[in-house]
């Protein structure tokens, strides 16, 4: 596996082979970069895939949103009506327990 080097001024982490002579992100020198330990390198590694299905389900969740609101524009019938507002909270639940976890990943070093 290819080291993982983390910049020191604003946490952009990158493959040691992709880093040129700045951060791609904040434009801090490649001195300000550190290389990440095996075991920090490997939580990123294997939480990659999680953190991106988070992400997923999140886009999921505001396509949800945007169809309800749609729904209930239409105000066809009660029922639906209800159904419609019931999906838009558990959308907006959803959304935000994903939005906690990335961010127990984040803090955990795991992005």
């Amino acid at each position: 596996m290819e080291k993982l080097l983390k910049c020191s001024v604003c946490g952009f982490v990158t493959e040691e082979s992709k880093l040129g002579d700045k951060c791609p992100k904040c434009g801090a020198a490649r001195e300000k970069f550190d290389v990440l330990s095996d075991e920090a390198a490997d939580k990123i590694i294997n939480s990659d895939r999680t953190n991106d299905i988070h992400m997923d389900i999140i886009n999921l969740c505001m396509a949800i949103e945007e169809l309800a609101d749609e729904g209930e524009e239409l105000d066809l019938d009660p029922p639906c009506v209800d159904i419609f507002k019931k999906a838009q909270d558990m959308a907006w639940q959803l959304k935000q327990m994903c939005k906690a976890e990335i961010a127990g990943h984040v803090g955990k070093g795991k992005w």
